[in-house]
Formats: structure tokens, C-alpha cells, sequence
């Protein structure tokens, strides 16, 4: 079986039990809570009226909560129990939107048309094998002047194990599988234990290089010393939506973001 069937079974499983956990609020949403963070709405800028693109979407809040502020969206996920999901959750809420279910590297098949913003966030790149193939597809997809924004996990908390020790390569190596026994959100547990996660380790290198040599001009790198979800071990919230680890607080870097503009000569 290959790496990304693996992961679209392990998300089919795990979409229900995200769905019903306290962690994704779902209830909260419904009544007109944004499931976005402060970092992406400082950053992001005004979407209104924009053709909005969201790749690896899972069930689609965070896409529906751009169709809110007045976005024309359209969501991709690999899986499709999660794409069926976030259909339901728009016709539920009667708020426009687009899922599309497809591998990120195969979406180009089924999607034609140009955006004004691409967007992807919070434990999406680690689901890839190919960072160069990733920015040449957001490039091709992106208008000329478009802006492919991106916020996520900083790659050097997944060099720690649960200790905090150094415990994994940082540069890339070869791909990481694990068991998928436990949900992240509530630690429910799956019922195949046979699922696996197939995932790949990114330097922030890799990550700015690829877009930098597909023809995406970096407007801002930036690092964060907190994690806006409280989804490690042993954390605690230093000040209200900032969680970090108990013994190193915010001397180390949880998140990223960059955002960059397709080139007018590509």
C-alpha cells in the first residue's frame, strides 16, 4: 500500500472522532465561532471577495470560517470521509463552499481554475513526501500577484520526544511511520489498530527554498514562541490561546508562518 493510502484510511478513522471532540469546538462553530487563530487573521489579510483555495482542509472549518468572511472557498482533503464531512457541515450551515477530495499532488486533475489565495496550515507539510512538486502546484494555481499564505508547526518540535530531549533527525530523512492507536484531540481510541501514519520530516529550509525557487517572492518569514493549540505533551497555557511546554516555556520556536507572492514573470 502506498504512504498516502495509508494516511487516507488513518484520517477516514480519525475524522469522526475530531469531529465530536471538545478540541475542534464544532458546537461552538456552528453558533458562529471562527475556528481560526490570531495568526492567520493578523496575517492573511482581508479575503473578501477573493477566490480562496485550502489545501489538506480536513473537515473544513477553517475553510468555511473564510466563506464567512467573505471568501469564495474551495477545500481539498485526501480523505474522503473527512471532504463528505465538511459538504455536510456546509449545507448544514448554509455557508457556500467547494470540497474536493484529492491527493494534493493530483488536485491540478480535477481543478482548473486560478486563486487569488492558497492557504494551508497546523500539521499540513508532514503529510508530504515533495516540497518542490507541493510549490510548483500552489504556483501553477495561484493568479499572477496571488498570495499563498502558510502556518504551521514549527519543524524543530518534531526533533523532541515527550521528555523534550533531542530524539529525531531535523533535516529530512527517510519517511516516519507510527501507529495510529489514539486521537490527538481527546485520546480516543481507533478502532482499526492496524492504521499507520506515513509522514516526512521538513527543515524550514526546504520549506522556503521550494517556494523561492517555483517562482514565490517570500513577503515574511516568521517564528513563534508558542503553540496555539495545546495538542504536545505536557504543556500549559502561558497567556490565554499560547500554550508551551512546562519546562522550556517560550525559549524555543512552536510555529511558523510565510507568505509569499506569485511572481508577475512566472
Amino acid at each position: 500500500m502506498n504512504p498516502f493510502e495509508h494516511n487516507r484510511q488513518s484520517w477516514n478513522e480519525l475524522t469522526p472522532l475530531h469531529f465530536n471532540s471538545e478540541f475542534y469546538d464544532v458546537e461552538g462553530f456552528k453558533q458562529g465561532k471562527t475556528s481560526l487563530n490570531h495568526i492567520e487573521l493578523d496575517e492573511i489579510g482581508d479575503v473578501s471577495g477573493k477566490k480562496l483555495l485550502h489545501l489538506q482542509c480536513h473537515f473544513g472549518m477553517d475553510t468555511l470560517s473564510f466563506a464567512r468572511m467573505g471568501a469564495e472557498v474551495t477545500g481539498v482533503d485526501l480523505s474522503d470521509k473527512a471532504i463528505q464531512t465538511a459538504q455536510q457541515l456546509s449545507s448544514e450551515l448554509n455557508i457556500p463552499a467547494r470540497f474536493i477530495q484529492s491527493n494534493v499532488y493530483e488536485i491540478e486533475e480535477k481543478l482548473e481554475e486560478k486563486f487569488d489565495i492558497v492557504y494551508t496550515s497546523y500539521g499540513a507539510i508532514n503529510w508530504l513526501n515533495d516540497l518542490d512538486l507541493w510549490a510548483k502546484i500552489i504556483q501553477r494555481l495561484l493568479e499572477p500577484g496571488g498570495k499563498f499564505y502558510v502556518v504551521e508547526f514549527h519543524p524543530f518540535i518534531y526533533t523532541l520526544n515527550d521528555d523534550l530531549k533531542l530524539a529525531h533527525n531535523y533535516f529530512k530523512s527517510e519517511q516516519i511511520e507510527s501507529s495510529v492507536d489514539i486521537s490527538y484531540t481527546d485520546k480516543s481510541e481507533t478502532n482499526n489498530k492496524e492504521l499507520k501514519h506515513i509522514e516526512w520530516q521538513h527543515s524550514l529550509s526546504d520549506t522556503m527554498n521550494a517556494l523561492i525557487s517555483n517562482g514565490l517572492q517570500i513577503e515574511f518569514l516568521n517564528e513563534f514562541p508558542y503553540s496555539v493549540y495545546n495538542c504536545f505533551p505536557n504543556m500549559k497555557e502561558l497567556t490565554p490561546g499560547k500554550f508551551v511546554y512546562n519546562d522550556v516555556e517560550d525559549r524555543i520556536p512552536y510555529l511558523f508562518s510565510i507568505r509569499a507572492e506569485k511572481r508577475l514573470d512566472v
